[in-house]
């Protein structure tokens, strides 16, 4: 596959939603620093440039489309300029309309949003209240919103259809996974000491999130996640 047109994408390597465009890019065969050009924004100190010329809104991801090719730091007047992870994503399957982004059959492309829809309502929220160590009930939150999850997946495999392509949906959930199992593993968070690692024993042993642990296993073996994820550094709170 090929882009028609050039191609930048501002993203942060410590942020998840411009790691869901980095993968969606990746699940279409396209190369960073080849087929398109990845310009790491640093979040703490942004470019005067950024703001006026790429994104009012001052976050990542953006993407500049079209126009002549620059480096990014020089963005061209003539691109369109387009932001928010979640359109981005959808922009992405439309330049390829021949990849699994985004389902062909419309009952699996509703499927598909409304998994989107109940992650970012349950599972996002529950995520940063642990987190952020406001959860009065300590985990059941994230518990609750992965067996909403679990019950909207497939059988088997990834998220949608029978579990064998990786569609839109799977690009807006995996980076806060594996996020989560990072700060998890290794007790980053404002809630209570030991919390965050009994959390993740949990969601590995209980027989509850079985299919989630299922899921998750699948997706992070996938080449696009292992290219575009560093342990090291992607910690979901900096």
């Amino acid at each position: 596959m090929a882009l028609a047109e050039p191609l930048v994408l501002y993203t942060a390597k410590i942020c998840p939603f411009a790691h869901r465009v980095e993968l969606a890019l990746a699940e279409t065969g396209l190369k960073s620093n080849k087929d398109f050009v990845r310009y790491e924004i640093d979040l703490k100190n942004k470019p005067e440039w950024y703001q006026p010329k790429i994104n009012p809104a001052s976050k990542v991801p953006a993407i500049a489309y079209g126009g002549p090719k620059t480096t990014g730091a020089q963005p061209s007047p003539s691109s369109t300029k387009i932001a928010e992870s979640l359109v981005l994503i959808e922009f992405v399957a439309d330049l390829f309309p021949n990849s699994s982004l985004l389902p062909k059959d419309p009952v699996l492309r509703a499927k598909t949003r409304f998994f989107i829809d109940t992650f970012a309502n349950k599972f996002g929220p529950a995520l940063f209240t642990f987190q952020s160590g406001k959860a009065p009930n300590g985990a059941e939150g994230i518990f609750s919103a992965i067996e909403q999850l679990q019950d909207l997946m497939a059988p088997e495999g990834l998220a949608i259809g029978d579990g064998t392509e990786f569609t839109l949906a799977d690009a807006a959930v995996i980076p806060f996974f594996g996020r989560m199992e990072v700060s998890l593993k290794n007790d980053f968070g404002a809630f209570p000491e030991g919390e965050g690692k009994s959390t993740w024993e949990t969601l590995q042993t209980d027989e509850r999130f079985a299919r989630w642990k299922k899921y998750w296993d699948t997706a992070k073996a996938r080449e696009s996640f292992k290219t575009t994820f560093d342990e090291v550094t992607k910690i979901f709170y900096p």
